[in-house]
């Protein structure tokens, strides 16, 4: 099996069986956001909620659209769950420049997990903002939790 049809396999094993999926009601330091794609339709509406220590917690969502935007907010799901605020800060930095480098930084397995599929998405600029629609969202509900 090549590294490509791998990661097309991780790719649609999220998006059929996607993790986070449903928005939670959580008390306490929680936030949502909503993020819509313009030039393709694709739609999440995220929520997160900090722990006491300012972790993130509970990253749920909902949403519409193309299989990579449905397999990326499940991967950052499952990724951001538990991470301090401003690692989860710092792996959104990392995710944006890798995916507007056109392919010239790829995304490390070690800091990405499954997310480390979606290298192959920065080749295709139409692409990449489908990609980041969840992290855009986590981006926001952090800066309003």
């Amino acid at each position: 099996m090549s590294l490509e049809s791998l990661y097309q396999e991780i790719i649609l094993d999220h998006s059929k069986h996607r993790r986070g999926f449903g928005l939670a009601d959580v008390e306490g330091a929680s936030a949502t956001s909503h993020q819509r794609n313009p030039i393709c339709g694709d739609e999440i509406t995220l929520r997160v909620r900090l722990d006491d220590t300012g972790a993130v917690r509970d990253v749920t969502w909902e949403g519409a659209g193309c299989s990579i935007s449905q397999a990326s907010a499940s991967m950052l799901a499952e990724l951001a769950d538990g991470m301090p605020r401003a690692e989860a800060s710092v792996l959104i930095d990392h995710f944006r420049e890798a995916l507007r480098s056109r392919g010239t930084i790829a995304l490390d397995e070690d800091e990405f997990g499954d997310a480390s599929a979606l290298s192959g998405v920065s080749k295709y600029t139409a692409r990449v903002k489908c990609a980041m629609l969840g992290w855009v969202a986590l981006e926001d509900a952090l800066a309003r939790a």
